[in-house]
């Protein structure tokens, strides 16, 4: 099916892909700006063959990536857990931004899941939970495109402090770029409202990282921004970037 897929679009090797992603870590300075990294895919990949992966927490990378690759795809993993303000900022981002939002979904609604594997599977396994429900979505979506956008950043956790630019994502089998990695949350939230952004209203009640409602809590004040997610657990991450 995946090759299948990439013979459709006309996607070129995973070793010609390998190599682009090689020579823009070495051509782009560890903290390059946003607008630099997005320039150099701007360079090198066609809008059709690009995806922007977005949790919908805020705009700001569809928004950068749409100023220099107009209609871009921003996928979302619409998981069926998410707030209701996540939905919200979602149709949000669709009407104001120049992209086209992707719903990427997975295979067992959530009812379906619970007949199959009992309900709610997230508080018993989280790690199934979210392999099923993010992770094999995603890996399925992102065979029809070279390179993808993330917005994962070096402050966000101890895990992500040596986040790359640019780097060859093996799992998926595609280019990853993190143009905002060097950001920390506050430039990200005075990027989002200098611009007038779109960006969730949990930002501001407590939910610096915003993930799937039965697993993401408020956060204390100067504690870790993940740490809301998975909490009581020792899971931290969902496995879409490790």
């Amino acid at each position: 099916m995946t090759t299948d897929i990439r013979t459709e679009r006309g996607l070129r090797s995973h070793e010609e892909l390998k190599a682009l992603a090689e020579a823009g870590a070495a051509e782009l300075d560890w903290n390059a700006s946003a607008e630099e990294i997005i320039a150099w895919v701007a360079r090198n990949f066609a809008t059709p063959k690009v995806a922007v992966a977005c949790s919908m927490a805020d705009s700001v990378l569809p928004a950068l990536v749409a100023e220099q690759l107009p209609d871009v795809d921003v996928l979302f993993l619409d998981t069926g857990y998410h707030f209701p303000e996540t939905y919200q900022t979602r149709d949000a981002v669709a009407k104001a931004l120049r992209v086209n939002v992707v719903d990427v979904l997975p295979e067992n609604t959530v009812e379906q899941q619970d007949r199959l594997f009992g309900k709610d599977l997230f508080a018993r396994d989280a790690a199934s939970c979210c392999n099923m429900r993010k992770v094999v979505p995603l890996r399925r979506t992102l065979a029809g495109y070279e390179l993808w956008f993330t917005g994962v950043r070096r402050d966000e956790a101890p895990t992500r402090t040596n986040t790359p630019l640019v780097t060859w994502d093996e799992t998926n089998g595609l280019v990853k770029v993190n143009p905002v990695a060097p950001w920390t949350f506050e430039q990200l939230t005075e990027y989002s409202e200098e611009h007038l952004l779109p960006s969730n209203p949990l930002l501001n009640q407590g939910y610096p990282s915003i993930g799937c409602q039965p697993c993401t809590n408020k956060v204390a004040p100067g504690a870790d921004p993940r740490s809301g997610r998975w909490a009581g657990s020792d899971k931290t991450e969902c496995g879409l970037h490790t």
